[in-house]
């Protein structure tokens, strides 16, 4: 199944996030032996710990909500935080990475399931949020794009019109504040159930775990 997906991915140009929350360091060996480099976890202490054992050249993404008291402990080494939810947090990122004398990618995550959720930017936050950031100067954390979920559902037009929100969010935000940063591209949408709908409304990254590893 593994095969199949990433060779889906590549197709279309898409980056594949293998979300290993859970999942032993045996089944993470196994991707990345079959090529795998990128994984997606959603707890600190569970991410930290598969760093220290993995190979050095895997990048760690933090899919789950980060709590400020702990992003301390990725700062060394997360290649990418998908999960920023408050300027508050922002900051915390920020300074944690000036710390480690690194710039870590980060992407603004924004609440687009119809259910109820504590995380998560609508599009106003957001732009309070950027612009904090602008005036700020943050220079140790980049802002590369967005991330949402889609509602838990059989209802595929529902699914399609989240990702479709997410969509026009991100291109709102690219043209009034991103428009010549290179670096503002990604859209993390999609997981197992509905990756190749979000693929076909602009996804550039999925984050896939039981398609790939299986049922916990």
């Amino acid at each position: 199944m593994y095969t199949n997906i990433a060779a889906y991915c590549k197709t279309h140009h898409v980056n594949l996030v293998a979300v290993s929350k859970t999942k032993p360091i045996s089944a993470i060996q196994e991707l990345y032996a079959a090529g795998q480099r990128i994984f997606g976890e959603n707890r600190v202490k569970e991410m930290t710990e598969k760093y220290n054992q993995l190979p050095k050249d895997i990048e760690w993404h933090l899919i789950g909500h980060l709590q400020k008291n702990k992003a301390k402990y990725i700062a060394p080494f997360v290649s990418m935080i998908h999960s920023i939810d408050s300027f508050e947090l922002l900051e915390i990122v920020d300074l944690q990475a000036k710390i480690n004398h690194r710039i870590i990618p980060v992407l603004l995550q924004f609440h687009i399931a119809t259910e109820e959720t504590k995380f998560g930017l609508s599009l106003p936050e957001s732009m309070d949020l950027i612009q904090n950031y602008t005036i700020k100067s943050m220079e140790h954390i980049k802002i590369c794009g967005v991330m949402g979920m889609a509602s838990f559902t059989e209802n595929l037009d529902l699914i399609r019109s989240e990702f479709h929100t997410l969509k026009n969010i991100f291109d709102t935000l690219k043209e009034k504040y991103f428009s010549d940063d290179l670096s503002f591209t990604e859209i993390s949408m999609g997981m197992s159930g509905d990756f190749k709908i979000a693929i076909e409304e602009g996804s550039t990254m999925v984050r896939v775990g039981s398609a790939i590893f299986g049922k916990r």
